[in-house]
């Protein structure tokens, strides 16, 4: 067992690129990882790297990308970054993230020198605190015999960021019910660094819970149904305000629509006292296999 802290040391570990040449970097795979890697994973990684290419006082506001092939934990991933723009106000970045010579994921970053502006937001959902709620470790292992044995050791091995999710479904028998989600999210200890670094962490966590919400007005999820084939196609994440990924945020999701071996979902997330900080839309693979 790994105390909160290595479990955070692990996923800064994670999230530091090495730099291999000039906008060339190296970002490191998950230790133990078996299988495809997580996209939240590549996504921030090459958030990292972009930001090593641009002056400290620009900042990431706005993410774009596509996945192209899954990513394998086997092997590093290697982030090529293309210097598209350097303007007064803003700057662009594209990232392209490499296994094996081939593209696994193409990136689109833009930065800006902070400006003050017009401003509005929506108000944060009406939910219950994270001091009320269980959370999902929690919730696993009180009902591990729930768990089919194939995604046991899966669903219950420690992770550096705990979700408390504000509804509770049961995880084999899921009901049908409106596609709308709304988990807090905060890594499991303190997190030392920079504004970066709590970017990083929260684009890494905001593949979390998002693709999901897609299923749930058909009643379905990957547990019940094991020939549901599902993976992130693209993700676009807005960075609005600062905020820390070692307290609590709400990410609120929504799918307007799913269609076609594919669906469409939504995210706000928002910092407890209710300052909407992020936005997020993904569309995803939902292919129903007999």
């Amino acid at each position: 067992m790994k105390t909160p802290q290595e479990l955070v040391g692990k996923l800064v570990d994670l999230l530091t690129v090495e730099e291999l040449d000039t906008d060339l970097y190296r970002g490191p795979r998950l230790p133990g990882g078996v299988g495809r890697v997580f996209g939240g994973q590549v996504i921030a990684q090459a958030l990292v790297a972009a930001n090593l290419s641009v002056d400290e006082d620009l900042i990431a506001h706005s993410l774009h990308a596509y996945f192209m092939r899954p990513g394998n934990e086997d092997f590093p991933i290697i982030y090529r970054i293309e210097r598209d723009r350097d303007g007064r106000s803003f700057s662009t970045r594209r990232i392209i993230a490499l296994q094996k010579g081939q593209p696994i994921l193409n990136m689109a970053a833009n930065f800006q020198r902070p400006e003050d502006g017009l401003s509005h937001q929506f108000a944060m959902p009406d939910v219950p605190p994270p001091e009320d709620l269980q959370s999902e470790a929690e919730y696993w292992r009180e009902h591990a015999a729930d768990i089919p044995e194939a995604f046991r050791k899966r669903v219950l091995r420690q992770r550096s960021i705990e979700l408390r999710p504000t509804e509770r479904r049961h995880p084999t028998k899921p009901e049908k019910s409106a596609p709308a989600s709304a988990t807090w999210f905060r890594t499991v200890a303190p997190l030392n660094g920079d504004r970066r670094l709590h970017q990083a962490v929260l684009a890494y966590a905001s593949d979390m819970t998002l693709l999901g919400t897609s299923t749930l007005v058909h009643g379905i999820n990957w547990m019940s149904h094991p020939g549901l084939q599902m993976a992130s196609l693209d993700h676009s994440l807005w960075l609005h305000e600062d905020f820390r990924a070692d307290e609590w945020l709400l990410y609120a999701t929504d799918s307007p629509w799913t269609g076609h071996a594919r669906g469409f979902n939504r995210g706000q997330i928002f910092t407890q006292d209710g300052k909407l900080v992020a936005s997020v839309a993904q569309e995803g693979l939902m292919r129903l296999r007999d």
